[in-house]
């Protein structure tokens, strides 16, 4: 199982950064240089039925069944290989530190950046574990490496080990899942399974079936530059106008002040000068209602606005991105089910949280695909103070071989 340390080093190197700015899919080149290495890595290990798709970027296989498991439900396993462009993911370098002793960790003495157990008092309860970090000066990539590494390497242990009982298994490997386009070109019917788990999630117990629903909107307001020593009566400042429609969005309801099933209106980027300022919102909640309410309350406040200076001041684009998987899931709760299961006799504590985001899974699973999500031992993710737990990425993979045994036919031989 040690297997999965060596695939994640190998591959948090390699700079898979997604692009939001880019309308190319994928949205980078260089997310091909992980699918080439996953793709050739696949057929070094035995792995069959297997697709690059030299075009889009998308890598499948699959793992047969074991004798007397042919009809069995197939049951896939999916990571995404693009990093999150908040920060950069070039020259990744992880080191893993062997029995972590709870403390405060210096990431780079050079430039003396720490991981302050004050900032992230979950740390010291690894202690012992080994922990995998960054340098401080890039992400790590845990999100989603550590679940393309957990795959890979149970992928290898199944085709190792054949006296481990279990039915077809497909895994995929998806680009631009941080840029909200993972699914865009994701072919569930050449992928070929009956359901599916992400292994796209946080600390190690975490079981997700539930997820923002989501849109993203962007305001663009039109003002009038006139020179400052002219501007009584005549200017129109963009640039305060939009921090107007910023203050009448509910207070509480901004990311900073939620949690749990609470959704938000996050203003993620501005741009601007005094004559248009451009404003791109993310608009979530868990409940579809809510969620409906909060798309009105944005479009009414510009329609107010504009009411107040002048129709098409303030022009609103808005659309969805995502719904809740529940509305799927609880269709085939089995998923969830069989997981606790499995982490049950492992040990490991099921955690039954909301995703406070999104994941391929959840578009999967509107394209017909169900597909909760499980966690992959990495926290802090899309930052440069992310880790993942060694330990706990070998617990996740032996997670995923045990969940596949839960779907076989037949008993191990």
């Amino acid at each position: 199982m040690e297997k999965v340390i060596e695939n994640f080093l190998q591959y948090a190197v390699i700079d898979t950064q997604s692009s939001e700015d880019s309308c190319s899919a994928p949205s980078t080149e260089k997310q091909h240089d992980l699918a080439r290495l996953l793709a050739d890595q696949l057929s070094e290990m035995g792995a069959k039925e297997i697709t690059y798709d030299t075009d889009k970027c998308y890598v499948y296989a699959s793992v047969p069944a074991t004798a007397g498991n042919e009809s069995a439900p197939v049951i896939g396993f999916i990571a995404h290989m693009d990093t999150s462009p908040a920060v950069t993911g070039t020259n990744v370098s992880p080191r893993v530190i062997e029995a972590y002793d709870g403390k405060d960790i210096m990431l780079n003495q050079e430039k003396q950046i720490l991981m302050k157990v004050s900032d992230f008092p979950e740390l010291p309860s690894y202690e012992g574990k080994r922990l995998i970090v960054t340098d401080g000066t890039t992400l790590l990539g845990a999100d989603d490496k550590a679940g393309v590494a957990e795959i890979m390497a149970m992928a290898e242990y199944l085709l190792e080990h054949p006296e481990i009982s279990h039915g077809k298994i497909r895994v995929g490997f998806t680009p631009d899942e941080e840029v909200g386009a993972g699914a865009d070109h994701f072919d569930v019917k050449l992928f070929g399974a009956d359901y599916a788990y992400t292994v796209d999630g946080g600390r190690l117990g975490e079981l997700e079936y539930e997820n923002f629903n989501a849109a993203g909107a962007k305001v663009t307001v039109h003002g009038r530059s006139v020179h400052p020593g002219e501007a009584k009566d005549k200017m129109r400042n963009a640039l305060l106008m939009v921090q107007e429609f910023q203050s009448m969005l509910p207070v509480a309801e901004n990311p900073m002040y939620t949690s749990g099933y609470e959704g938000f209106f996050h203003m993620d980027r501005l741009n601007g000068v005094v004559e248009e300022a451009v404003a791109e919102y993310i608009i979530r909640d868990h409940d579809r209602a809510k969620f409906e309410q909060k798309k009105e309350t944005f479009l009414r406040t510009g329609e107010f606005l504009n009411l107040k200076y002048g129709e098409g001041t303030f022009e609103i684009e808005m659309k969805d991105s995502y719904y809740n998987m529940r509305e799927v899931i609880e269709k085939h709760m089995h998923l969830v089910d069989n997981a606790k299961k499995a982490m049950e006799e492992l040990g490991i504590e099921p955690v039954v949280v909301p995703i406070r985001g999104g994941t391929d899974g959840a578009r999967l699973s509107y394209m017909g695909l169900p597909c909760p999500n499980l966690c992959t031992g990495g926290a802090n993710f899309h930052g440069r103070f992310e880790y993942a737990c060694a330990d706990d990425m070998v617990k996740i993979t032996e997670l995923l071989i045990k969940i596949a045994g839960k779907y076989a036919i037949v008993n191990d031989r």
